[in-house]
């Protein structure tokens, strides 16, 4: 079996999407690549069908290799400081999840 792959999902609600687009969003895609992520999905205009909390939100879907390297990404110091930069741009709900076997290839 393959190994275990992990998601990181943000869904944003931007309120500034100027400052976090010339900030925050320039910095972290070489930290989500040098952390060994990749960007699976990245848009904006969202609709929720049910349960929304945010009128037109963007989402983000980065693929990693394992919850661990997700969690060394998210906790490192550079991650940190980059994260200072989407302060005061908007909420964020950000959810980390590993792919169930059959995901990768087994069947349900």
């Amino acid at each position: 079996m393959a190994d275990m792959r992990c998601y990181m999902i943000v869904i944003a609600d931007l309120t500034d999407r100027e400052r976090f687009l010339a900030g925050y969003a320039r910095v972290v895609p070489e930290l989500v690549a040098r952390y060994g992520g990749r960007y699976v999905l990245r848009g904006s205009g969202g609709l929720f069908v049910e349960g929304g909390w945010a009128g037109s939100p963007s989402a983000l879907v980065s693929e990693w290799p394992s919850r661990e390297a997700a969690l060394r990404f998210w906790n490192s110091a550079e991650y940190a400081d980059a994260k200072q930069l989407r302060e005061g741009t908007g909420r964020f709900q950000v959810l980390l999840i590993d792919s169930p076997p059959w995901a990768e290839g087994a069947g349900p």
